[in-house]
């Protein structure tokens, strides 16, 4: 049997068990078995010679924009930033990568064109998995739909999915530290849906005969497997639905119902609602904007930092030697709790944030 048979044969035995506590771990185990043939059929692909892409990320942050061809992302890359990527009425025009820079709020965000995804990219046909190894490498994937095809989003998802991109999720809370004798110890600090044989059977598939595992969220066999392959990713997203000056408002309201998603409609070429997918952009790209200022003088241009990042942070994006000589800060902003606060290097800060370090000797 070839890789794909049997890949199909253990999809449909999965689909065909009922799920209960008593199949638990049979289905864990062939959802194992099926991940580690995926892998491997990935690899088969990869094998093969190719030109590739290549790209080299810039900015502060990388978007991918992912879309079946003719869908728009040609023109909503022209109209987003100052790429020129050439634009026609028929299949396949992107042939190559095509980055651009947007310029919002301070922050330099390069989007990428990529060339439209088909199906069956995961398993590398129309270039996909070099297409998908762009889209890996990201900090936020931007779907773009066709109002005419919404049902594209589904197999948009599934080829995401099947290359190891988790849309929208957290990697979950847990440690699979190895041991040398003892085999699969299991503790967990919440209550767990999946049951410690599954576990075991998981880890056992993937070759992990002794280990401590510990566990701070209630997972399912999916996400246990997923820590296990290591070669996940966990990605933000947005959904964008295109070209809604073709269709009426009650005709939108309809296909954006179906979608059961949050989603931003726009249309690329009238230029409709960009302005909110900008926002949309830079807010779940979750970086802040934090204003160095010398004493006595105006704020410098701001350093795009992580949502979450310290004073500390900022000091070793600025120059190392600027921790190293650290003395306090003076802060003004969203995350002080009164105007000119001296903070030490620990403080998180917000966006927007007015920060003066001042250095010993």
């Amino acid at each position: 049997m070839t890789i794909e048979e049997r890949i199909r044969d253990i999809e449909e035995e999965i689909k065909k068990t009922p799920y209960n506590k008593a199949t638990q771990h049979h289905i864990g185990k062939l959802k194992a078995k099926l991940a580690q043939l995926k892998e491997d059929l990935i690899r088969k692909k990869s094998g093969k010679k190719g030109t590739g892409f290549s790209i080299r990320k810039s900015g502060d942050a990388t978007v991918a924009l992912v879309g079946f061809p003719s869908v728009g992302k040609s023109t909503l890359l022209n109209q987003l930033t100052d790429a020129r990527s050439r634009v026609a009425e028929y299949d396949f025009t992107t042939l190559d990568v095509i980055p651009g820079m947007m310029d919002y709020k301070g922050a330099k965000i390069q989007i990428l064109d990529i060339p439209g995804l088909i199906v069956g990219a995961s398993s590398g046909r129309g270039r996909g998995k070099e297409i998908l190894s762009i889209v890996r490498n990201s900090d936020l994937i931007l779907i773009l739909l066709d109002v005419n095809n919404p049902m594209h989003l589904e197999t948009i998802e599934r080829e995401l999915y099947d290359v190891g991109i988790r849309l929208n999720q957290k990697r979950p809370r847990v440690s699979i530290k190895k041991i040398d004798r003892g085999g699969i110890r299991v503790s967990s600090t919440v209550s767990l849906g999946i049951d410690k044989k599954t576990i075991r059977e998981i880890l056992n598939m993937n070759g992990i005969h002794n280990a401590q595992v510990t566990i701070h969220e209630d997972i399912n066999e999916d996400q246990l497997i997923d820590i296990v392959m290591k070669n996940r990713v966990y990605l933000p997203s947005i959904i964008a639905l295109n070209k809604i000056d073709l269709i009426d408002d009650k005709k939108l309201e309809e296909i954006r119902s179906g979608i059961k998603k949050e989603v931003i409609q726009i249309s690329a070429e009238k230029g409709l609602n960009l302005d909110k997918l900008k926002r949309e952009i830079f807010k779940k790209l979750e970086i802040i904007r934090v204003y160095p200022k010398r004493h006595g003088q105006k704020p410098d241009r701001p350093l795009i930092m992580k949502r979450g990042s310290t004073v500390g942070d900022v000091c070793e994006k600025l120059h190392k030697e600027i921790k190293e000589k650290f003395k306090y800060a003076i802060l003004s902003g969203k995350s002080a709790r009164f105007d000119s606060q001296i903070v030490g290097l620990n403080h998180v800060l917000e966006d927007g944030d007015v920060l003066t370090i001042v250095r010993g000797r």
